[in-house]
């Protein structure tokens, strides 16, 4: 007798789970391609390098590490997306994940339909860096002194939707201050700006302000994560002063939406683990990354914050893609 429609889907349904746990139990059996959205060479590119030796010693594959830069990370993002959901194509995604949407129409993909979060991977925050003639001394006194002449500083940073000009847009905004936004090309043209006191501040990838405030070039107000870094631990977070400020670069791993679920469970427990080992963490640190390492479903829910949280200040402060 032919079984009755629903009982033939439960049966559907048992036989897909059994047969991705079984395929699961041998994973992986070739080697693995990381799409990693941007160029060689930047910080992403060092964090995926280093996650992927490590994780190909632990699997015993080789990870295979794939650039498709371009396009503010959107390029690569949509291979990642229209992979073959096997476990055999990871990506390694940035902060852009989550800002892409607010400043692109008619994306190629879902970024939260389509993919599936394995682990953040670090975490980097930036540093409120000031000329050293201005007379502010502390987060606080900036604040009084944007205060006391709106639109009279400017701060410095490379193109929209980038973690500095984020954090600028973020602290402008909770500060309640009007402060003039100065683009550049790059983070180190602004610096040079700086340097020259053109402008007046501006928020710098932590390890280069930190080079830059011991260089006596500028001078270290804040750092823009929710608590102090490890990275530099006397320096205060910009939190401390506006409560609930937070915002820095991130990296983590995900999947193609469909990617078995035992499969993600053996990558998530595989990079967590090697997050922890001490000469990762400390290869980390030196370039002011702050190793991460989270459940599938605590880095989903943190990619919905962050993407709601950036899709209501660029819309407010009506920010679009250049």
């Amino acid at each position: 007798m032919a079984l009755a429609s629903p009982a033939r889907q439960v049966l559907s349904a048992l036989f897909a789970f059994f047969a991705a746990a079984a395929a699961a139990a041998d994973y992986p059996v070739r080697p693995i391609r990381m799409i990693v959205p941007y160029p060689p060479g930047g910080n992403a590119d060092i964090v995926a390098r280093t996650i992927a030796q490590k994780l190909g010693e632990s699997l015993g594959q080789q990870i295979v590490i794939d650039n498709r830069g371009g396009a503010g990370g959107l390029i690569g993002e949509e291979l990642a997306a229209k992979a073959v959901p096997d476990g055999y194509t990871i990506a390694l995604v940035a902060v852009s994940h989550a800002v892409n949407p607010a400043l692109t129409r008619n994306l190629p993909f879902d970024p939260q339909r389509d993919f599936m979060p394995v682990t953040m991977a670090v975490s980097v925050p930036n540093l409120l860096v000031v000329h050293p003639q201005l007379p502010a001394q502390s987060v606080p006194e900036l604040i009084s002194l944007a205060k006391a002449k709106p639109g009279s500083l400017s701060y410095g940073s490379s193109g929209n939707g980038t973690s500095l000009h984020l954090a600028g847009e973020l602290f402008k905004r909770m500060a309640g201050v009007d402060i003039v936004r100065i683009v550049y090309k790059g983070s180190a043209l602004a610096a040079t700006d700086l340097f020259a006191g053109r402008i007046h501040l501006m928020f710098d990838v932590i390890t280069t302000g930190l080079t830059n405030t011991k260089a006596g070039r500028v001078r270290a107000l804040g750092v823009t994560s929710p608590r102090r870094t490890p990275v530099a631990p006397d320096i205060p977070a910009i939190a401390e002063f506006l409560p609930g400020y937070a915002t820095t670069g991130w990296q983590g791993i995900l999947v193609p939406r469909g990617t078995p679920a035992p499969v993600v469970a053996r990558l998530n427990k595989e990079i967590v683990s090697l997050l922890k080992a001490p000469e990762v963490r400390e290869r980390f640190l030196a370039m002011g990354a702050e190793p991460a390492g989270s459940s599938p479903a605590e880095f989903g829910a943190f990619i919905r914050s962050e993407t709601a949280k950036w899709t209501k200040l660029l819309h407010d402060a009506g920010i679009k893609a250049e």
